[in-house]
C-alpha cells in the first residue's frame, strides 16, 4: 500500500473583520467664573453741618470657557458688604475713623433715596446683600457678561467731629461676592435657585474699596466780652488788675494760637488807652498767667496761646493790668485790640 506524501504546505486563512462605527461626544460644559472691582467712596470735605452725599460702583464681570455648542449662561449674584476694618463690627450706623481712633458715623444705601442699608446675609443687623441676576451667551469659543451695582453713600450731619482724615477700608471678610451658574445648551435655564445654592456651579470672591471723608481744621470766635477797668479817683496810685474772656469753637483736634494784637495806640511794644481824640494815653498791658508775668502778644511760638480744639465751646482769660503810676487827665480811656486766631 502506498501513501501520498502530504504537502507540507497547509493553507492559511486570514480573516480581518472590520467594524465601522461612529461614536457621537456628548456636549460638553464649561465653568464659569466672575470677577468684582469696586471705585473708592469719597465723600470729600465734611464739617458735620450738613448731610453729604457721594457714590461709589462695584463692577462684575463673568466669564464661560469654550463650549461645544452654543449655551445660555445665567447667573445669580450677592454683593455683601459688612462693618469694614475700621467699623469696629457696626453697621448701623457704619463708621469711619481718623488716625486717632475718632469716628465718623456714615451708611451704605441700596436705593438713591438712601432709605434701604447694603448689607451682607452675615451680620444680622443688617442682613440684606445686593441681589443682581446675569444673563449672556457663550458661543463655541466661549462668553462673557457684565453687571454693576451703585452704592449709594452718606455722611449724616453730626455735631464733635474730630479733624483729620477719616477712613474705613473694606477688604478681606468684609466684602463678599457670592455668586451661582447655571449653563444649558439648548434653550434657556432658569436662574439658580440662590446666590448660594443650585444652578451647575459657583464661588465667592471679595471686592475691595474704601471709604473716606476728609474733616477740616476749622476755628470760630464766638465771643470777646470787654474789659473794663472801673473808674479810678484821681491817679492811679496802685496797679488795677481785671479779666475778660474770649469764647471759641474748634473742630476737634484742631490744633490753633490766639492772638492778641498791640491795639490802636500802642508805643512801640506798650499798649496804651486813649482820652477821646486827645494825646493823653494811659499805659496798661495784657497777660495769659494769673501772675500777669508773661504778656500776651501776636508772635505765634514765642507770646501767644496755644491749645487743641474740643469740638466744643473752649474760654480763654486775658488778664489786663493797668500799672502804678499814672496820672493823667480825667476821662474815660480805651482801646480796642483785635484777637486772632490761627488754625
Amino acid at each position: 500500500m502506498s501513501t501520498t506524501p502530504r504537502d507540507p504546505r497547509l493553507p492559511l486563512r486570514v480573516l480581518l473583520r472590520i467594524a465601522l462605527g461612529w461614536c457621537a461626544a456628548s456636549p460638553v460644559q464649561a465653568a464659569t467664573s466672575c470677577t468684582a472691582t469696586a471705585t473708592p467712596l469719597n465723600f470729600g470735605t465734611v464739617t458735620g453741618a450738613a448731610d453729604v452725599d457721594n457714590s461709589a460702583a462695584v463692577n462684575v464681570t463673568c466669564n464661560t470657557g469654550a463650549l461645544t455648542l452654543l449655551a445660555t449662561v445665567r447667573v445669580r449674584m450677592c454683593l455683601n458688604i459688612d462693618a469694614g476694618v475700621n467699623g469696629a463690627g457696626q453697621t448701623t450706623p457704619r463708621r469711619m475713623t481718623n488716625s486717632f481712633g475718632d469716628p465718623m458715623q456714615f451708611q451704605i444705601y441700596r436705593d438713591a433715596a438712601r432709605s434701604q442699608i447694603w448689607g451682607s446675609a452675615s451680620t444680622p443687623a443688617t442682613p440684606t446683600p445686593v441681589q443682581i441676576d446675569l444673563q449672556y451667551n457663550a458661543p463655541v469659543l466661549g462668553g462673557s457678561g457684565d453687571a454693576s451695582a451703585t452704592l449709594f453713600g452718606r455722611v449724616a450731619a453730626q455735631l464733635g467731629l474730630s479733624a483729620g482724615l477719616h477712613s474705613n477700608p473694606f477688604t478681606g471678610i468684609h466684602t463678599r461676592l457670592d455668586y451661582r451658574y447655571a449653563e444649558q445648551l439648548l434653550g434657556t435655564p432658569p436662574y439658580p435657585a440662590s446666590c448660594l445654592a443650585g444652578g451647575t456651579g459657583g464661588g465667592s470672591i471679595a471686592f475691595a474699596f474704601t471709604a473716606s471723608a476728609n474733616v477740616p481744621n476749622h476755628c470760630v470766635i464766638d465771643s470777646a466780652s470787654d474789659l473794663n477797668f472801673g473808674g479810678v479817683p484821681g491817679p492811679v496810685a496802685a496797679n488795677i488788675d481785671q479779666t475778660s474772656t474770649v469764647t471759641m469753637t474748634c473742630t476737634h483736634r484742631t490744633p490753633w494760637n490766639m492772638a492778641l494784637d498791640n491795639g490802636q495806640h500802642a508805643s512801640g511794644a506798650q499798649r496804651r488807652m486813649r482820652l477821646g481824640a486827645s494825646g493823653n494815653f494811659l499805659s496798661y498791658e495784657l497777660y495769659r498767667d494769673s501772675g500777669r508775668t508773661q504778656r500776651w502778644g501776636a508772635t505765634i511760638g514765642t507770646d501767644t496761646v496755644a491749645g487743641t480744639g474740643a469740638g466744643s465751646s473752649q474760654s480763654l482769660t486775658v488778664r489786663g493790668r493797668v500799672p502804678a503810676v499814672q496820672s493823667v487827665p480825667a476821662g474815660i480811656y480805651s482801646d480796642v485790640v483785635t484777637v486772632t486766631v490761627t488754625y
